[in-house]
């Protein structure tokens, strides 16, 4: 099926079809200052993609300009990540730190040409002096400082000779712009913090801005794409590459950014959900990280899905959850084996079925798709049903088992309730039921009927799992806009059953193996803590949207 068609995609065939490039390149440039989210997911799949779908090449650049936030993981985790969601940077991984002498000699070409300078202002006063959005900003004192002077403090600022705070380096534009982003913004400042790359080669640092357009045309890049909140930084972007003597001259095009409702995807945030063990980590599964969403179950193919569904447009917007959970119900749908969990058992006894017997069903691992091939699921006189599928005296409309009702167990037999075994407290110790032989396979050889078919496992043949129950961790459609977003927490987020039964093969399942638990949902080995002899599952979505029922 052709890709849909978006903005990024006719400029990117106006380039191509008019001669302004003969190839594309494009990158996608993360800080390394914490996990990537949902919304970098977006901009892989976009960057990458479109690199993909126009025989191009996309650049990995870490944009490592600020020390002190920057951490070794964060690169490693950013990585795996990308690679995970089916993309390879081949041999184009780079660094903004890689180009840390040349973006040096072109701050001193723009102190050269008399467009950079030294200014010694405080950050305080730096505010006072910049002006608000409706009154233009101040020259600062140091603005004429002459070229010698702004070159020599700029190579005592490199050799340490300041504190920090004590001076940056400034390009000369404009303080009465409009645009603030182009008052005589920061270029250069004094860190005297060691570098994840270079060591403490340097003590001042190139601000994201300067940095990020000259990467850009180092590397050749001929699109650079990013999300809208730097369409006001355009300006000084190109405002930069025009005044310097670049190999190549990219172009910026924004696109709106992924928001989503019942979560947050501001770093900020997210990182005060770790602070405040609000989540157990960066990759809880009910994090919007990418690896949180690894974690509770989410394909790469259905995130890869969801960016192509949601387009890419000129104007922000908030999609609905949902739609995410919905690509992953499509794709596990087709490609999870299915299985059988009991999350809450009930003992269910057939007291006309031989102690010592047993015997295995060929059950299909996947009803649409034989390719997937069969299972051997053991069978014995006591098996585990779910509580909620016994009801002592039930409803009208309760189709599962109760007293004198007969069901059918999932590919076994039919089976009738003829008593309830009850504990001292009241509560059901176990189901008495007689079994009928001659429905080896769950169909009567009479043609009758019954209306409820329920899942099983057998006692004798199970295995114990721990079982998470995941769910959004907002109650809030837009958490923080009315309120303190950590006081709209979803307080049933996380549900963790003990005691679970499971098939027993489950438990030798690899980390990460998806499974459809009849009946109950999509889950996934928990690739952290699920192990032989430990068998931890965590649901990733439900059959159904349970939530429209609640929002609808």
């Amino acid at each position: 099926m052709d890709a849909p068609r978006n903005f990024l995609r006719q400029i990117i065939e106006n380039d191509l079809h008019s001669g302004t490039h003969t190839s594309i390149v494009t990158r996608f440039p993360p800080e390394p200052n914490g996990f990537l989210h949902i919304g970098h997911a977006k901009s892989i799949c976009l960057n990458f993609g479109l690199a993909r779908e126009f025989d191009g090449r996309c650049h990995l650049r870490f944009d490592d300009t600020n020390p002190g936030k920057e951490d070794p993981a964060y690169v490693a985790s950013i990585k795996e990540d990308v690679r995970w969601l089916g993309f390879d940077w081949g041999e184009h991984l780079y660094h903004a730190s890689d180009y840390f002498e040349q973006l040096h000699a072109f701050a001193v070409d723009l102190i050269k040409q008399g467009k950079a300078y030294v200014c010694s202002l405080s950050a305080e006063e730096m505010r006072q002096y910049r002006g608000t959005l409706t009154e233009p900003g101040t020259n600062s004192p140091y603005r004429e400082r002459s070229v010698e002077e702004n070159l020599d403090l700029f190579a005592r600022m490199r050799a340490g000779e300041f504190p920090e705070g004590a001076h940056i380096l400034r390009a000369k534009i404009d303080m009465a712009s409009p645009n603030m982003n182009m008052r005589d913004p920061a270029l250069y400042r004094i860190l005297h913090q060691e570098h994840q790359n270079t060591g403490n080669a340097w003590c001042i640092y190139p601000m994201y801005d300067f940095a990020h357009g000259l990467s850009d045309a180092l590397e050749h890049i001929t699109h650079s794409i990013c999300t809208l909140e730097f369409a006001d930084h355009k300006p000084l972007y190109d405002w930069i590459l025009d005044q310097l003597p670049v190999p190549a001259r990219p172009r910026q095009y924004e696109f709106n950014r992924l928001n989503i409702n019942y979560t947050v995807t501001s770093k900020r945030r997210l990182k005060t959900l770790v602070d405040n063990e609000v989540v157990s980590g960066w990759n809880d599964p009910r994090m919007p990280t990418i690896s949180g969403l690894r974690r509770r179950g989410f394909p790469p193919a259905a995130l890869r899905d969801f960016c192509e569904r949601i387009g890419v447009s000129r104007s922000d917007s908030c999609v609905d959850m949902s739609l995410l959970e919905n690509c992953v119900r499509e794709n596990l749908d087709a490609t999870a084996p299915r299985a059988m969990a009991i999350l809450k058992p009930l003992k269910l006894v057939l007291e006309n079925y031989p102690h010592e017997q047993e015997e295995f069903f060929t059950l299909a691992n996947h009803p649409k798709n034989p390719d997937m091939g069969t299972r051997e699921v053991g069978f014995a006189r006591e098996i585990y049903i779910e509580a909620s599928d016994f009801m002592e005296s039930p409803c009208a409309k309760f189709f599962r088992l109760a007293p004198g009702k007969e069901v059918r167990l999932r590919g076994a037999y039919l089976v009738t309730c003829t008593e309830v075994r009850k504990n001292p407290d009241g509560s059901i110790q176990e189901v008495i039921c007689t079994y009928d032989p001659a429905t080896r396979g769950g169909d009567a050889p009479d043609g009758r009927k019954v209306k409820g078919t329920l899942h099983w496992v057998s006692a004798r043949h199970c295995a114990e799992a721990e079982i998470r129950l995941y769910d959004r961790l907002f109650t809030a459609e837009l958490p923080g806009k009315d309120a303190d977003f950590l006081t709209q927490i979803n307080p049933a987020s996380l549900e963790i059953l003990s005691g679970c039964k499971i098939e027993q093969a489950l438990v030798q399942a690899e980390p990460e193996a998806r499974f459809q638990f009849e009946r109950q949902g999509y889950f996934c080995a928990d690739r952290q803590e699920h192990r032989p002899g430990q068998a931890v599952f965590n649901r990733t979505v439900t059959l159904r949207d349970s939530w429209a029922k609640v929002t609808g």
